[in-house]
């Protein structure tokens, strides 16, 4: 391993045309390291600088540092500060904090001669404008999921450049923050993208990166909310107009699921019964659901927006960003391991506990009871 120093560096012999490299990997200076790739370039001239060779995407770089502040006619870096600069560019190089190595002069002269190509957000959005909005029933919810977990991450890579390891990394990270059911929901949203761009003809040369076997393994959820659970729940979500909290408390109350109660409007409550209309139930059929004397306080106590039907809203729409609403309910009640569902779950189980025959709890859920009991 070489030394270098100030002294090293002046003394280093000069070629007689053109330049030539002195490579000083590893070589350390009052402590400091030198990475990898760390060079002194000398030209024919006389004049030092410092490099640092290293490949990307299978290319050879050679980016200057800064001029030895020795040289005759002077220069930015001392030995020391060019370690130091090396250093910090090896790291940015490796975390990937320095997305295009190209000297502008270069990406500016192959990026004019590179057609434009498409980029996942593009192919999302041609999607959904022609294929989602205003034709199925879930796109406000397929819109705020690619908004918010799949454009972030992979959304300014070109449809070309992706690979099947971005969509792992992508779903591996959904999974650990949102769960497996979210990672899957948002797979399939991304798949059916990718095949209607792919089998619509709109780019021959376009092939899906999604493959069989990336469906994260979904596991059966069980968690009913324990009775101090509930009182501290209860708790936190009464004494405000705010439209998640009463929610909250609306679903423990009917047991009906998320996007049933948060799109719930005025015109489908008639006295002391809900009527959710075919087009908003999972099973596709009209259902019809008593309220509670609770549960109709909870709708009377929410405050009404002009030529606004919506109960639980904001603004014009239904109310959505329930993650980040449920953070806060979580800092305030003291658990966090909960979802929104296991409120409906939970509201079962205390039917159970209160003597519910089970054909009218199943009913209450809104599932089809079957055969002659039905």
């Amino acid at each position: 391993m070489p030394d270098i120093s100030e002294k090293i560096v002046a003394g280093l012999p000069v070629p007689e045309t053109g330049n030539k490299l002195f490579h000083f990997s590893g070589s350390t200076l009052q402590g400091k390291k030198a990475p990898a790739g760390f060079a002194v370039s000398v030209t024919s001239t006389g004049t030092r600088s410092f490099v640092l060779f290293y490949r990307h995407d299978g290319k050879a770089y050679l980016p200057t540092l800064g001029r030895w502040d020795g040289n005759d006619g002077g220069g930015t870096l001392s030995v020391k500060e060019a370690i130091i600069a090396a250093d910090a560019l090896a790291r940015d190089i490796k975390s990937g904090r320095r997305d295009d190595p190209r000297p502008d002069r270069t990406r500016r002269v192959e990026e004019k001669a590179k057609p434009v190509i498409l980029t996942i957000s593009g192919l999302l959005d041609i999607w959904f404008t022609r294929y989602v909005e205003g034709q199925l029933r879930s796109a406000t919810l397929i819109k705020q999921t690619v908004d918010r977990l799949v454009k972030p991450a992979i959304g300014d890579i070109g449809i070309y450049d992706l690979k099947r390891s971005m969509i792992a990394k992508l779903l591996d990270d959904i999974a650990d923050n949102h769960g497996e059911v979210m990672a899957n929901r948002t797979l399939a949203y991304v798949r059916k993208a990718f095949s209607w761009y792919e089998v619509r003809g709109h780019d021959d040369n376009f092939r899906s990166p999604i493959v069989r076997g990336m469906q994260r393994s979904e596991h059966a959820r069980d968690r009913i909310l324990t009775d101090d659970e509930i009182r501290a729940l209860w708790k936190v979500t009464g004494d405000t107009t705010k439209p998640f909290e009463p929610m909250l408390r609306f679903i423990l109350l009917t047991a009906c699921r998320r996007m049933e109660a948060a799109a719930i409007t005025r015109s489908e409550v008639k006295h002391s019964v809900w009527t959710i209309p075919a087009s908003r139930y999972k099973t596709k059929t009209e259902t019809v659901l008593p309220l509670s004397q609770a549960a109709q306080d909870i709708l009377a106590s929410m405050p009404r927006v002009r030529n606004v039907d919506y109960i639980f809203t904001r603004r014009t729409r239904p109310l959505g960003g329930f993650s980040q609403l449920k953070t806060g309910i979580d800092e305030r009640c003291g658990f966090s391991d909960w979802t929104i569902h296991d409120l409906r779950r939970t509201a079962r189980s205390l039917m159970s506990r209160a003597g519910v025959p089970t054909d009218y709890a199943e009913r209450a859920l809104g599932h089809l009871v079957p055969g002659i009991r039905a």
